[in-house]
C-alpha cells in the first residue's frame, strides 16, 4: 500500500476549482475516458447492475497495534488465508490438526465404534474420526478450555453430528474415568490424546500464551481456575523455579533465568519475554529465543498441572479401553514423550497392553512444511 500523501484532499480540491474555471482543450474527451475507466472497474452482478467493490479495511499506521488488524486472516478472507498457508505458516486463529492420516491408521476406527477424544480442541481430529464410526458410532470429546469448547461443539454440530453421535464434556483428561461413567460408556474402542496447545490459544493474545504479542501473563487453559502465570512467578522461589525449568523444558540456563524471574511481578507476556532476554543478553539471538519458548513452556505446564493430568491419564488408560482397544497419544516435548513411552513399555511388559509402538512416528516433511507447528510432534500408540 502506497503511503498517503499529506494534504492530498486539498491538492485535489484546488485542481478541481482550476478545472471549473478553465476547461482546457480536449477536456470533454478526458472526462469521457475517466468515466469509462470507472465503469470498467465495477463488476456486473449478472442482472445489469454493477456490484459495489468490497475494499479491505484500512488500518491506522504502517504497523497496526491491534492483534485483529495485524493478523488479517482472522477476518476469514480466503485469499489472505491462502497466502499465509502458501508461506508455510498457520493462519492466526485457526487450527490445523496434526498427523491425521497417521492417527487414523493407528486407531483404525470402524462403524459402531466408541471413540474418546481426550483433547477436543478445535475438533479437527474429531471431524476426521466421526464419519468413520457411522452408522452407530459415538464420540465423546473432552476439553478443559471453556472458551474453545462451545466453539468446537458448534463447529461439529454444523457438520451434522448431533447428540446421538457426539457428546462433549468440560474436563481435562485426568477426569476421563468420571466422564465415561457420566456418559455410561463402559469402554472405548479408540482413544486419542493430543497434548499440544491449540493454535487458537497460542494466537489469542488475551490468553497469555504468546511469546511475541503483548497480553496478560495468564497461560491458563481454564481461565476460571488456579493461579495465572503472573501469580505463579510472583510466589515461587528461585531454587524451585530452577528445578521446574529443568524438569519441564530441559532448559540449560535454568539457574540464570530463575534468578531473574523468581518473585518478580510481570503483568504482560512481553515483560516476561524481555526479562528472559535480559538475563541471557550475551548469548546468540537464536539461542535466547529458544530459551524464551522453553520458559513459557515450563511455566504453562506447571500452571495447568499438565504432567499431573498426563500421569493420571496414563494410569487410568487400561481401565478405559475395551479389550483390543487402541490408544494414540501425540506429544510435543521430551517431558511428555518420556512419560508416555515408559507407561506403554511398563504396560507391555506386565501384559496390560498386547502391542505398543516400537518407535515414535513423526510428521512427514511435507506436513512440516505446510504446518510448521507440527514439526515437534511425536506419535505413540498401544493396544489393550
Amino acid at each position: 500500500m502506497s503511503p498517503e500523501i499529506p494534504h492530498a484532499k486539498h491538492v485535489l480540491a484546488g485542481a478541481s476549482r482550476v478545472a471549473c474555471c478553465k476547461q482546457p482543450e480536449g477536456g470533454d474527451s478526458r472526462e469521457r475516458a475517466r468515466q469509462s475507466q470507472g465503469s470498467q472497474g465495477k463488476a456486473d452482478d449478472g442482472i445489469g447492475q454493477p456490484s459495489a467493490h468490497r475494499r479491505r479495511p484500512r488500518y491506522s499506521g504502517k504497523y497496526p497495534r491491534r492483534f485483529e488488524e495485524k493478523y488479517k486472516e482472522l477476518e476469514s478472507r480466503p485469499e489472505t488465508v491462502a497466502k499465509v498457508l502458501a508461506s508455510g505458516k498457520t493462519p492466526a486463529g485457526s487450527h490445523v490438526p496434526i498427523m491425521v492420516k497417521e492417527i487414523l491408521e493407528v486407531l483404525r476406527p470402524q462403524p459402531g465404534d466408541t471413540v474418546v477424544d481426550c483433547t477436543l480442541g478445535h475438533g479437527g481430529h474429531a471431524s476426521a474420526l466421526l464419519p468413520l464410526i457411522q452408522p452407530g458410532g459415538l464420540l465423546l470429546g473432552l476439553d478443559v478450555d471453556p472458551v474453545e469448547l462451545p466453539r468446537a461443539k458448534a463447529r461439529l454440530s454444523s457438520l451434522g453430528f448431533g447428540s446421538q453421535t457426539l457428546r462433549i464434556r468440560k474436563s481435562n483428561f485426568a477426569g476421563l474415568p468420571a466422564a465415561m461413567v457420566a456418559e455410561r460408556i463402559a469402554g472405548a474402542d479408540c482413544l486419542l490424546a493430543d497434548l499440544g496447545v491449540s493454535s487458537m490459544q497460542l494466537d489469542t493474545p488475551g490468553r497469555g500464551f504468546s511469546t511475541k504479542t503483548p497480553g496478560p501473563l495468564d497461560m491458563r487453559m481454564n481461565p476460571q481456575r488456579g493461579l495465572s502465570a503472573a501469580g505463579f512467578l510472583k510466589k515461587i522461589q528461585s531454587p524451585a523455579l530452577e528445578t521446574l525449568l529443568r524438569e519441564n523444558a530441559d532448559e540449560p540456563h535454568a539457574g540464570k533465568i530463575a534468578s531473574a524471574l523468581a518473585g518478580k511481578d510481570f503483568a504482560l507476556t512481553t515483560d516476561l519475554t524481555n526479562a528472559v532476554r535480559s538475563a541471557l543478553g550475551s548469548m546468540p539471538a537464536d539461542d535466547i529465543e529458544k530459551s524464551v519458548r522453553r520458559v513459557f513452556q515450563a511455566i504453562r505446564i506447571e500452571v495447568n498441572e499438565e504432567f499431573s493430568a498426563l500421569d493420571a491419564l496414563l494410569r487410568n488408560l487400561p481401565g478405559c479401553l475395551k479389550t483390543g482397544g487402541r490408544v494414540a497419544i501425540l506429544t510435543f516435548h521430551s517431558g511428555e514423550d518420556r512419560r508416555v513411552k515408559k507407561a506403554f513399555q511398563s504396560g507391555f511388559r506386565t501384559g496390560i497392553y498386547s502391542g505398543i509402538a516400537d518407535n515414535v512416528t513423526r510428521p512427514s516433511p511435507e506436513e512440516c512444511r505446510a504446518n510448521p507447528r507440527a514439526s515437534s510432534a511425536k506419535l505413540r500408540w498401544a493396544i489393550r
